[in-house]
């Protein structure tokens, strides 16, 4: 089982938007990435900000207003805008000047920078989130540690990839991921006369739902692991990510969401109590 605290588990502020109708609506707006990505990419943001608004409020009893959100693989300005209007202080670190300019969009005050060896001091921002960008990098749990690095005592940290052996694993090259990334590259191509965009091996890594269980498992005692949970489905279905196997195929994108406790005044962490405020998380299937 994962570490959880001696408290009987609160479901997250975030578990009443997952409804099925949010499920259905996200799902379906995938088939709009390439060819529309506002759809996309801005039903994407808007859930984002959603998310870290409710986690953070269940944490620290605030709404976003004024918090640094570092955002890293943030890509085009879809997200700025979103948590523009939480209020946030938003920053985006991304490792591609392409991304960042994607769709015409800028973003003032973003950071070129690897989310491997993010550019930041330890404890900088209050909240450091990644959405759908773990999949794309060789070494995805040491920019996870990273996140971890820079987050604030006592901040939030949200962790969301696309797990491989789920429905879009493959992005635009599924199915046929299942049958090799390598293959389903090359079919791509002969299809289509052109490398798909997110190229196996390249900016495209097989990450898998258990290993973030792994991680989410064996983070340091100062690490708390607030929940994890499939992101797109309902709250009622979220006891998936218990089961092995079945978690790998349908969990199309796991959450893993995690604060940093706060350090004593001798600046070393505070111990486990059940009345330090967030303490009301644990782990359950929702």
């Amino acid at each position: 089982m994962l570490r959880a605290e001696q408290t009987t588990p609160r479901r997250p502020r975030f578990a009443r938007r997952a409804t099925l109708r949010r499920s259905l609506r996200l799902l379906g707006s995938f088939r709009f990435e390439q060819s529309d990505p506002a759809v996309f990419y801005g039903g994407v943001a808007a859930d984002t900000a959603d998310l870290v608004s409710d986690f953070y409020r269940d944490l620290t009893g605030d709404s976003l207003r004024g918090a640094i959100v570092l955002d890293v693989g943030g890509g085009p300005g879809y997200f700025a805008d979103e948590f523009g209007r939480a209020g946030a202080r938003y920053l985006p670190v991304e490792p591609d000047p392409s991304e960042m300019h994607a769709a015409g969009l800028r973003v003032a005050g973003a950071v070129r920078g690897s989310g491997m060896a993010l550019p930041f001091r330890d404890d900088a921002v209050e909240v450091c989130i990644s959405s759908n960008v773990a999949e794309h990098v060789p070494h995805p749990w040491v920019m996870a540690g990273e996140m971890l690095r820079v987050t604030k005592p006592g901040g939030l940290m949200v962790f969301s990839y696309t797990v491989w052996h789920g429905p879009f694993g493959g992005h635009e090259t599924g199915p046929w991921h299942y049958l090799g990334g390598e293959y389903a590259a090359r079919r791509y191509r002969r299809k289509h006369g052109r490398e798909p965009k997110n190229r196996f091996g390249r900016s495209l890594f097989a990450v898998r739902a258990a290993e973030g269980l792994r991680w989410a498992r064996e983070t340091p005692d100062d690490i708390r692991i607030l929940a994890v949970f499939p992101r797109y489905h309902p709250h009622w279905a979220w006891w998936v990510v218990h089961v092995p196997v079945l978690r790998e195929l349908l969990v199309s994108n796991l959450v893993v969401v995690a604060t940093k406790r706060p350090r004593s005044a001798y600046g070393e962490s505070t111990p486990p109590d059940a009345t330090q405020r967030g303490a009301r998380f644990g782990f359950a299937p929702w």
